[in-house]
């Protein structure tokens, strides 16, 4: 009599594992991002970061506004520092066109950069540790980022997509009010900022969500792009405002962040320190403000003209109707150019190539966020499910920088 025998299927280690999708409707992806990750237990096997959903052609549309226009649309790109990107936009533009600002537009725009700064660090910081558990500290932070909006309304009216940059100079003077406002928040902020510190850097759940956690090391922060404070966390001493100075950063003191752990902690410590470093920049640019306009002179031909000079002189109605009704615009030479500043989260440049029309042929831009979010499936691996909201906001990812 025969007996047959069955052989048992064999299982190998991935049939333990099973798929997450963590987003976009999670509050810890703020609706905008997608991981897809493969879990065995608890631990991270690996993650996809899934882009697009919200995208916009934010390039494509560079392509089809003339380099004015063009403002509105950076405002959206990292809706979290938009002056930031307005200076980083006009910033291309003014060196394709080989414009040198005057002194005061060189100051402002500073300030405004700092301040956007400042703002986006604690929506940073104040997310993160929402994330993981730090409600107070949040509370803190967001109320801090008010006053800042506070101080763009009364700059261009506007408190969220400021649009305030033109090229050759920005939309108007700054008010004494707005000195004021600014002045005030120099005052009253360090101190708040040393009690936000006091209750996240010993907090002891919050430490041990941080520290050693998501570790990115200097030789990878290099080979994988990274800038900003996510390289500097990491050690990369890189700063352009130091290593190629723009808008007069020479003129002002102030350190480059630096440290060597390279995890969460130490990408939420940086943004800390900088943001007290922007402070001093801030104080120094406005209690040395520069007077004189703050748009190149109608010799240039770039600058729009003031209100008062296209109702009152026969010079400013014509350079208004060439620049914003006629088909000719601002005279761009067929030239290419990139031009990046060291925006808050990195490195924001743009490629421009112009064809001597008013709009420019190509518009590229290199956002920060798309090389840190491609850094996180590596940064992920080995730690727990729970580890992944504490990477994440410690990346500081903003979606329309990656879809754009």
């Amino acid at each position: 009599m025969s007996t047959t025998t069955t052989s048992r299927p064999t299982t190998t280690e991935q049939d333990y594992h099973w798929t997450l999708n963590f987003g976009p409707q999670h509050p810890a992806t703020h609706t905008t991002l997608r991981l897809l990750l493969t879990l065995d237990g608890e631990r991270v096997v690996d993650a996809i970061p899934d882009i697009g959903y919200l995208h916009s052609g934010f390039e494509k549309i560079g392509e089809h506004l003339d380099y004015n226009q063009y403002v509105t649309v950076t405002d959206r790109m990292n809706y979290i520092s938009p002056m930031a990107n307005n200076v980083a936009w006009h910033h291309a533009v003014e060196n394709l066109l080989d414009i040198e600002l005057t002194k005061r537009c060189q100051y402002i725009r500073v300030i405004i950069s700092e301040l956007a700064r400042v703002s986006d660090h604690l929506l940073s910081t104040g997310a993160m540790g929402l994330d993981v558990g730090a409600f107070t500290f949040f509370l803190y932070a967001f109320y801090q980022r008010e006053r800042i909006y506070d101080i763009f309304e009364a700059l261009c009216g506007a408190r969220f997509t400021n649009s305030y940059t033109r090229v050759g100079g920005v939309m108007h003077d700054m008010t004494p009010q707005v000195i004021e406002k600014i002045r005030e928040f120099l005052r009253t902020f360090p101190s708040t900022l040393d009690d936000m510190e006091r209750l996240l850097n010993r907090n002891r759940i919050f430490v041990d969500r941080t520290k050693g956690v998501g570790v990115l090391t200097k030789e990878e922060a290099i080979s994988r792009s990274c800038s900003g404070p996510i390289a500097r966390a990491s050690g990369v001493a890189r700063d352009l405002r130091k290593d190629e100075p723009y808008l007069s950063y020479e003129d002002f003191d102030f350190q480059v962040c630096c440290t060597t752990a390279g995890d969460c902690f130490a990408r939420y410590f940086i943004r800390i320190e900088e943001i007290r470093e922007s402070l001093k920049i801030i104080e120094q640019a406005i209690e040395n403000l520069p007077s004189g306009p703050v748009n190149v002179g109608p010799d240039e031909r770039a600058a729009l003209p003031t209100k008062q000079q296209v109702y009152q002189t026969i010079e400013g109605t014509i350079t208004h109707f060439e620049l914003m009704m006629s088909n000719r615009g601002i005279e761009v030479p067929c030239e290419e150019t990139y031009g990046a500043v060291e925006a808050p989260n990195g490195e924001l440049g743009f490629y421009i190539v112009g064809d001597g029309s008013n709009v420019a042929y190509r518009a590229r831009c290199r956002p920060p966020s798309y090389f840190h979010f491609a850094a996180f499936p590596h940064l992920i691996r080995g730690h727990t499910l729970s580890d992944v909201v504490a990477v994440l906001g410690s990346l500081n990812i903003i979606a329309a920088e990656l879809d754009r």
